[in-house]
């Protein structure tokens, strides 16, 4: 996003190898590079801060300015490759149970917190009323975040056909969403073309009506983001077939209608309206963070033209960012969406666990290698779209470019 000449990415940003994260120098040892170039306006690139020239590869299909041979592509390819095998190594040292089992049951156990959850709303008193509140909600992001999140991936298993059925089961039965649209838009398109501008760049995050004031995006729109995903999800069913679109709706009937029942003859909700909105409650209970998590980890980061997108581990490496550990984060959304976002976007098929298991590796290998790896705090990010949100949110941002062999 455009920042001041020589003004580093993340005021507050913390230190790797005694420089800010994100921008640390990158190899200048045979390595292609870009040059710092003026974004439109006259504003430095997002990645730009002084003393720092980033140094991605050439896209794939890509050729270099001026002509410049295609062997330049190489070294982006081998440090891809190497990098590969190392996590290879260790995934396949790695039983069962921390490939899959940790996380199945992580949402095993979440499912057996449900019953507790419902009957603690009957209570008439405060505490295991709210209790009961915060219980419910905690699950529903669990299965509804960390549940779809690893089933989209294929995570969960190694099985093609219980892929698909947990999919299902967590996409469109607990989120209300639709499989094929949620598996193109993020697996397809927001991986396949991270910080790609009119791509994977984060802009469905991006909402025009509410441009004039942060505290209104930050604060207050999460809290709609119940209601706002299923009409979503019903106007994207107009681009499946009428048979995915018939059994998404099946299923998110009986998603909703499955949460309202048990809250009037488990929970005892006297009132349609008071069951409805315990259902708001409960669904918009960690919004906030889901928003914030979504926007925080790419927007402000260095974006790219489609026709010039660097090689894979350059275009991570410089377009994602990870957040520290928080117990109740890691728990509901997993580490591929809070600390370890840099590893799940390298590696999208690995598990949660996993991905924390590889995270070490692949800190180590991008350090050694100069390449970026972005890292900051919530509240460090927070204070920074709070501070230049019209910049972050509203202007579109300016594109990275990409000028071949220095």
């Amino acid at each position: 996003m455009p920042l001041q000449d020589g003004d580093p990415l993340r005021p507050g940003g913390r230190q790797v190898n005694g420089e800010v994260s994100g921008v640390p120098p990158l190899p200048a040892m045979g390595e292609p590079s870009l040059r710092g170039t003026t974004a439109p306006g006259g504003s430095r690139t997002g990645v730009m801060a002084e003393g720092w020239e980033p140094g991605p590869a050439l896209g794939d299909g890509d050729v270099t300015p001026g002509g410049a041979p295609q062997r330049a592509r190489q070294p982006e390819e081998a440090l891809m490759t190497e990098l590969s095998e190392l996590v290879q190594k260790v995934v396949k040292s790695s039983s069962w149970w921390e490939r899959h089992g940790t996380d199945i049951s992580i949402l095993a156990c979440s499912f057996l917190l449900l019953p507790a959850g419902f009957l603690c709303l009957r209570s008439a008193q405060a505490i295991p009323f709210l209790a009961g509140v915060l219980t419910l909600g905690v699950v529903h992001h669990t299965l509804t975040v960390k549940g779809s999140h690893l089933a989209s991936h294929n995570a969960l298993t190694e099985s093609r056909s219980w892929s698909k059925v947990w999919a299902i089961f967590f996409i469109e039965l607990c989120s209300a969403f639709t499989v094929e649209q949620a598996t193109y838009n993020h697996v397809k398109i927001h991986h396949g073309y991270t910080n790609v501008i009119g791509l994977g760049d984060s802009s469905t995050w991006k909402l025009p009506f509410l441009n004039l004031n942060p505290y209104v995006y930050m604060f207050i729109a999460p809290l709609a983001v119940p209601i706002l995903t299923p009409l979503v999800a019903l106007d994207l069913l107009r681009n499946v077939e009428w048979k995915a679109a018939l059994r998404t709706l099946c299923c998110m009937f009986l998603g909703f209608y499955c949460h309202y029942w048990l809250l009037l003859h488990v929970s005892g909700f006297q009132s349609p309206w008071s069951a409805l909105l315990c259902m708001l409650i409960t669904r918009s209970l960690l919004a906030h963070p889901y928003i914030h998590v979504n926007i925080f980890q790419h927007i402000g980061l260095p974006m790219f033209a489609a026709n010039r997108k660097p090689k894979r581990i350059h275009l991570m490496s410089l377009g994602v960012l990870n957040l520290p550990r928080n117990p109740l984060l890691d728990w509901s959304f997993g580490h591929s969406l809070i600390s370890c976002h840099v590893e799940h976007h390298l590696f999208p098929s690995l598990s949660d666990n996993m991905c924390l298991k590889i995270k070490p590796i692949v800190s180590q290998y991008l350090k050694q290698k100069k390449l970026p790896y972005n890292e900051d705090t919530y509240s460090s990010r927070l204070w920074l779209f709070l501070q230049r949100y019209e910049e972050l949110m509203v202007h579109a941002p300016p594109i990275t470019e990409l000028v071949g062999i220095q």
